[in-house]
């Protein structure tokens, strides 16, 4: 395991701007994957939540980024605005450590074409955003691709899926053929690299664990409920535990806003992400998440992917993940750092056998509680065969 950045040999700035955020030694990811990204390879990296991806493919790009060069030289796609905008903000505080004159753009959809053109007049290093938007401006012709020199897919398996990957092979196919190309993702599926073959060259696979797991910090528990209950548990829960900030995962973004409209009504404060929302309207319920303006974020899988936001004591799932590694994304935004975290799923007795496919895949415990006299405590074994009935 390397001891310090110094041995990458990063640029002076960039290694004492680290030092300056209190962060000194390499993670595993970092420490694999910067020295092949610094020789040019392409790289498939795939590492747990929270180890620290976006300094592995950030460190590099502004190492090799030629300020003296007023052109796009790196570009970092997203399958999220949220997320866009978090390494945007990851960019920004590299800079302002380091002191290193590097530019960057967010450039997602649904916000005004016009303005991101005039912004991007300004020549900008590395430009973050969506697939779609960006392949758009380099039609126009208002992103020169022959000049970016590296293209990173955050969240590749999400970047390549079937709704993605037609648009993101459209962008990279702009750029020239020696254009160096970062994955990165905590789960990559078959289908994720077999779809990444047909535009990598000679890549660099590495896996810091083939067997993904989830963070032990994290407690595991479930509550029974009828599905017409669910809400009202949720409510008697957050009441009850009083979160720090927590995210509430339901699987059709369409009810977001119906849901944080019923958390409101009941007092509780809460805003929610999702597609249909303007991007002010995200924008600000991301940003009074983080500040603590408000404790509850209502999200979809999508919506809430790759989030890295400091503070999240729990993680509610009103619905249960349609696919067993969303549990793992969802609860990753948890006990992040060696903290400690919560995770309640609210599920039907029907649900149960779904939470034991859970525990299995994970090698987790999924604990029953319920809530007694203001407090919360193991499922009594009467309680359980009376909901079963």
């Amino acid at each position: 395991m390397l001891t310090s950045f110094d041995h990458f040999e990063l640029d002076e700035a960039l290694v004492a701007g680290l030092k300056h955020e209190g962060i000194t030694k390499p993670t595993a990811i970092q420490e694999q994957t910067i020295p092949f990204i610094l020789g040019n390879r392409d790289v498939v990296g795939q590492s747990e939540t929270g180890t620290g991806k976006t300094l592995a493919y950030l460190l590099p790009i502004f190492q090799k980024i030629d300020t003296q060069k007023r052109e796009v030289q790196a570009l970092i796609l997203t399958p999220t605005h949220e997320l866009a905008i978090q390494i945007q903000r990851a960019i920004e505080l590299l800079v302002k450590d380091s002191g290193l004159a590097v530019t960057s753009a967010v450039i997602i959809g649904n916000v005004n074409i016009t303005r991101q053109i005039e912004k991007l007049k300004n020549k900008q290093h590395i430009i973050v955003g969506s697939s779609g938007r960006i392949l758009e401006l380099i039609q126009k012709k208002k992103i020169t691709a022959q000049t970016i020199k590296t293209i990173v897919l955050d969240e590749a398996d999400r970047l390549l899926d079937e709704n993605n990957s037609h648009t993101v092979k459209a962008v990279i196919k702009t750029t020239l053929s020696r254009t160096q190309l970062l994955l990165f993702s905590a789960t990559l599926p078959s289908v994720t690299l077999q779809r990444a073959s047909e535009v990598l060259k000679n890549p660099e696979v590495i896996r810091i664990t083939d067997k993904v797991m989830i963070a032990p910090t994290i407690t595991h528990q479930y509550f029974l409920a009828e599905q017409r209950d669910k809400i009202e548990v949720l409510r008697k829960l957050v009441r009850l535990v009083i979160p720090t900030r927590a995210l509430i995962f339901i699987n059709k973004s369409e009810e977001i806003e119906k849901m944080v409209g019923n958390l409101k009504f009941h007092g509780l404060e809460a805003e929610g992400i999702y597609g249909g929302a303007n991007k002010t309207d995200r924008r600000k319920a991301m940003d009074d998440f983080r500040s603590g303006k408000i404790s509850l974020l209502v999200a979809s899988d999508l919506a809430a992917r790759g989030l890295d936001i400091k503070g999240i004591t729990h993680i509610f799932n009103l619905d249960l993940p349609e696919d067993p590694q969303l549990y793992l994304h969802r609860v990753g935004r948890t006990g992040r750092a060696g903290e400690s975290g919560t995770a309640i799923s609210i599920v039907s007795a029907k649900e149960v056998s779904y939470i034991k496919r859970l525990e299995s895949a994970f090698e987790i415990i999924i604990s029953p509680k319920e809530m007694l006299l203001g407090k919360i405590v193991d499922l009594r074994k009467k309680a359980t065969i009376a909901k079963k009935k």
